[in-house]
């Protein structure tokens, strides 16, 4: 019985052979390279228009939108083999260029703000359906393609996947250079630049070339940002805007108050105020008696001439309490240049008067944990201040440099780096019901508790501003590896009599009745959180996320206050599960379903579910595991993604020579199993012996771990692929995609509530599930 396939006009089929390799193979590589340009670019504009919660959708729609392209190819197979490749190539890119520069457009200028309403939801609906259009139009393309040229998949799907890494090479530049806006314009030449590639005609080719040129140009006049940026950010139109700028980080404003102050806000959203006081003028100041009636300021009375390691100084508060009060050696560690180099110490330099060019102030640029560890020096407090930018970097939304800091190891390394008689401050913000500086207490407790010590309650002092009748207030907990003495009880509640606002939580003499009080007293964080309304266990390394900190069953029917910068973030992702879980349904498996011929190999379909579950929740945990190992989540991202995609590429090349019968894909198989298991037991003590090394030391050794494993992870995709008719390819590619959706959210639940090991194990039962179902896939033979 004749299919679509045999009844192909003989011009469609003989115009497909003649395209050349290098055309196929450039115009994949710069499809893919658009795709995720766009993706990882989508993910730092979300942050700052909609909330941190939400640039984890930008994930959510691509692989949504490719998927669905792969459907609609699958779909409308008959109707599109009445064109040949080009041209449908050809126009699919161009379209995707176009696509790309109306969803900016959407983006920067459909107000969402947190509120649950209908408007909201309709709002928050046409920019996640418009986003997906141009992933839509590249998964359209890129199904096509594979399925014609089926002899050429390991070599395509190494293009796909090289132009793939090369795009998270390029996206931390592209941002730190031309921002947010402008990485995505980027995205939209590249793909005008793929129009030209596939041109099927003169004509079409110098069509494309204008519209390339005229993209470029318009990347060229928005260099500062001014023609095309944000509009409204949360909800609300961006006014009284000084200074703008973008990185890979955040994007940083200085907006300007009306009574003249300015403050740094970063994504729209965290603020912190530039320090407009001379330090010489300080006592009897308005400015002392600001500073010192705030909760952290009791550090600096039981400590006014200790060095100081300051982590997070943002706009100089901390810094400025510390040499004010008579400190002669400030270290602040600032991770976002843009903030210590730009502002602090170029632009608004003049208006800090010169506070981080003092004398008695060094300031580092980088991630505060990692410069702590390295450090060959003690200091006699080590400070975080409400440290916290609410921002996914570009490694998306739940990869936060935050939640590092946070960890019972990271408390350790405070401990170690410590004078004798130092003291560990750090400020939170603190609710009706105590949670992120009680946790801080619990994580601290651990740390001590490692140190061999028993009974620690001599070993804390707590403070806040004000009364715990409401949210948002902060919090100072000051923690010491030697016990408070009488002295600095003394010294503190002589400080409170001071400044009235300010009240004692905990101290070793008085243990009040609060969540404090008896967290300490019970010496048992475990414990105490079994009974508590919220999970303030200590956080590892191997599950950071601090900030997350409801348990799973207030989800669903408790009423408790929802943290709406935090808390709502495990709320987001349940919404996104369930979202991406009826999308899958609605646009990938119903349609497939329906239009299912009889004999469509459902058992083999199955093989590449399994596969494309495994691949992402591999990726997903390698980005966090390494972004303590690199110091940042950018960093993570850039050379996780980047080495997986490359050597996967590679290692698709390298499978039609190599496993020349796809019974035989069990060995590679077998090979990412083992790998797998090997680096849940291994990894996090190897990651962790050589974390002080140099930065291109580590670098060495993420391609050492990765690379191996990448190129095998390549293998069993494409050599899966061939053992399909055409007619299933498209099926299979957006199969694997529908799987992803779920899976990049999944990945992420998972690792919050069971930990990175957990998450790394679920990958390895993936892939051993794809081993399972090999035989599922029709015996092939390739040659050469």
């Amino acid at each position: 019985m004749p299919t679509a396939s045999d009844t192909l006009p003989q011009r469609s089929i003989h115009a497909a052979t003649r395209i050349r390799a290098t055309t196929m193979i450039a115009g994949i590589a710069l499809s893919s390279f658009s795709a995720l340009l766009l993706e990882l670019a989508l993910t730092r504009i979300f942050s700052v228009v909609l909330f941190y919660h939400f640039a984890f959708l930008a994930i959510s729609i691509a692989l949504l939108g490719l998927g669905a392209g792969g459907v609609f190819a699958h779909l409308w197979k008959e109707w599109l083999n009445a064109w040949d490749i080009r041209r449908i190539a050809a126009a699919c890119c161009a379209l995707n260029a176009v696509a790309i520069l109306l969803v900016l457009e959407i983006v920067l200028h459909v107000p969402v703000s947190l509120e649950l309403s209908g408007g909201n939801f309709l709002r928050l609906t046409v920019i996640y359906l418009c986003s997906a259009v141009p992933f839509f139009l590249t998964g359209l393309q890129c199904s096509v393609i594979f399925a014609r040229e089926s002899a050429q998949i390991p070599k395509l799907y190494g293009a796909d996947l090289t132009g793939g890494a090369l795009a998270c090479l390029a996206i931390v530049p592209l941002l730190n250079w031309i921002g947010g806006p402008n990485a995505i314009l980027a995205a939209a030449l590249v793909s005008a630049l793929a129009a030209v590639a596939w041109s099927p005609s003169p004509r079409f080719r110098t069509a494309a070339l204008c519209l390339a040129a005229g993209i470029g140009l318009l990347v060229a006049v928005n260099g500062s940002g001014r023609l095309i940026d944000v509009v409204w950010a949360k909800g609300v139109r961006r006014t009284n805007v000084e200074f703008s700028r973008w990185n890979a980080i955040s994007r940083v404003e200085v907006y300007r108050q009306n009574d003249g102050a300015r403050v740094i806000v970063i994504d729209a959203d965290a603020n912190t105020y530039i320090m407009n006081a001379n330090p010489q003028r300080w006592s009897g100041s308005e400015w002392q008696a600001n500073l010192m009636a705030a909760a952290p300021a009791v550090v600096n009375t039981l400590r006014p001439k200790g060095d100081y390691a300051i982590i997070g100084p943002g706009g100089g508060v901390d810094v400025l309490r510390a040499v004010a009060n008579g400190s002669h050696s400030v270290t602040g560690i600032e991770i976002n240049p843009i903030i210590a180099n730009t502002i602090m110490r170029d632009r608004y330099a003049d208006f800090a008067y010169h506070l981080y060019e003092r004398r008695e102030v060094r300031l580092h640029v980088g991630d505060g944990r990692s410069f702590i560890r390295n450090a060959s020096a003690n200091f006699d407090v080590v400070q975080m201040t409400l440290v916290d930018t609410w921002a996914s970097t570009a490694a998306g939304a739940f990869a936060l440099s935050e939640n590092s800091l946070y960890t019972t190891e990271a408390f350790r390394e405070y401990f170690d780096h410590l004078k004798p008689d130092g003291i560990i401050a750090v400020t939170r913000w603190e609710f009706r019901e105590p949670r992120e500086a009680l946790r801080v207490v619990s994580v601290a407790m651990a740390a001590l508790h490692q140190f061999g010590l028993g009974d620690v309650s001599r070993h804390f002092m707590i403070v806040s501003r004000g009364d715990l009748n409401e949210d948002g207030v902060p919090v100072t907990v000051l923690a010491k590896k030697r016990a408070f003495t009488a002295e600095e009880e003394n010294a503190v509640r002589q400080h409170l009599s001071n400044y009235p606002p300010l009240k004692l939580l905990y101290a070793p003499s008085q243990a009040s009745a609060n969540a404090f009080s008896e967290l300490i007293q019970s010496n048992d964080p475990d414990a105490f959180t079994r009974h508590y309304a919220y999970n303030v266990t200590p956080v590892t390394d191997n599950a950071p996320f601090f900030f997350f900190t409801l348990k799973p069953a207030s989800l669903l029917h408790s009423s408790r206050a929802m943290d709406w910068k935090v808390n709502l973030g495990v709320a987001v992702l349940g919404m996104l599960l369930i979202i991406s879980v009826l999308a899958v349904l609605a646009f990938l498996i119903a349609p497939l379903l329906v239009q299912r011929e009889a004999k469509q190999p459902i058992g083999a379909l199955f093989y590449f579910v399994a596969v494309g579950l495994g691949y992402i929740l591999v990726e997903v945990t390698f980005i966090q595991r390494f972004v303590l190992f690199l110091g940042h989540p950018t960093y993570a991202l850039t050379v996780v993604v980047f080495l997986m995609l490359l050597s996967s590429g590679a290692g698709s090349g390298a499978s039609r020579k190599s496993i020349t019968n796809t019974q035989r894909v069990w060995l590679p198989l077998v090979i990412i199993v083992a790998a797998l298991l090997f680096y849940v037991a291994a990894l996090p003590a190897l990651l962790d012996h050589f974390v002080g090394e140099a930065f291109g030391i580590k670098l060495v050794i993420s391609a050492v771990v990765l690379v191996p494993l990448g190129f095998v992870m390549g293998m069993p995709f494409p050599t899966g692929l061939r053992s399909l008719g055409e007619k299933s390819i498209e099926w299979a590619c957006a199969m694997i995609e529908a799987s992803s959706v779920m899976v990049s959210v999944l990945a992420m639940l998972f690792a919050i509530q069971f930990g990175l090991n957990f998450t790394l194990v679920c990958g390895a039962v993936a892939y051993f599930l794809a081993l399972l179902l090999r035989g599922k896939l029709r015996l092939t033979q390739s040659v050469g």
